[in-house]
């Protein structure tokens, strides 16, 4: 295996982080939806998502990552994971307007990746991320109509986290780390593009308004490039505990 640039290691990890915390909250919510229909396929991500974390860990691990590391055996603050998956808190539409962001970002950027040695890897996870994606979009556009204000006042939250962790605007073809090595094939600034793009039609026609969302998000200043974020904010304790899986270990052990 080649050595990947150093920037490219923090950017997978940063997928990888994002994946492991849906795959938390997915769980989280697979009894919780309004539906049988939605519980279902709240389980079914979950165990998608970390099929993910478990590939892209090995990866991470060829590129000098501890594996204990990587699947969770560290700080709240050193998880890279978008900052919208921090806290889930509320109701089903909130939820559905907080994962549905993260989880369309770490796509786009993993989409982004042009490696041969990873090709049919992102291959077999973008099939998978097809029906997430989808899933999530027709979610939106049914909640749109049913309460578009708690849509719009949470995505004006959560979609400029969701582009935190794809990067800022400043980092185009000449300025993006990672595009520069080779890494990926397009730069953070054309992701971006596309991202907002999906996002503005998806809405087009409907009661909920993206006029307020701060689209220039991140701030090149305040951003983080290792944790693809701005601010300090991370996952709680709680939440480290239940990725480690200690009291299923516990439970194990009595």
């Amino acid at each position: 295996m080649s050595e990947w640039p150093d920037p490219a290691v923090d950017y997978v990890q940063a997928i990888s982080d994002t994946k492991l915390v849906l795959g938390q909250r997915y769980a989280e919510w697979s009894l919780s939806g309004p539906s049988l229909e939605d519980d279902i396929g709240g389980a079914s991500a979950a165990q998608e998502e970390i099929g993910h974390v478990r590939q892209l860990a090995r990866e991470l691990e060829g590129q000098g990552r501890d594996l204990e590391w990587i699947n969770g055996q560290r700080d709240p603050d050193e998880f890279a994971n978008a900052a919208c998956l921090d806290r889930l808190e509320g109701s089903w539409t909130e939820y559905v307007a907080s994962v549905a962001p993260a989880d369309r970002a770490a796509w786009y950027l993993l989409d982004a990746i042009d490696r041969d040695d990873l090709d049919g890897l992102i291959t077999k996870m973008g099939e998978d991320e097809y029906f997430h994606l989808e899933y999530h979009d027709a979610r939106l556009e049914t909640l749109a109509e049913e309460d578009p204000e708690t849509v719009q006042n949470t995505l004006e939250t959560t979609l400029p986290q969701a582009l935190a962790l794809i990067g800022p605007a400043a980092y185009d073809e000449d300025e993006d780390p990672v595009y520069t090595t080779g890494f990926t094939d397009r730069s953070v600034a054309e992701i971006r593009e596309s991202y907002i793009d999906h996002y503005r039609r998806l809405f087009e026609g409907t009661d909920v308004s993206l006029e307020a969302v701060e689209w220039d998000e991140p701030a090149l200043d305040d951003w983080d490039e290792k944790r693809r974020r701005s601010g300090s904010g991370a996952i709680s304790q709680t939440d480290v505990e239940q990725l480690r899986g200690e009291k299923n270990q516990l439970f194990t052990m009595n």
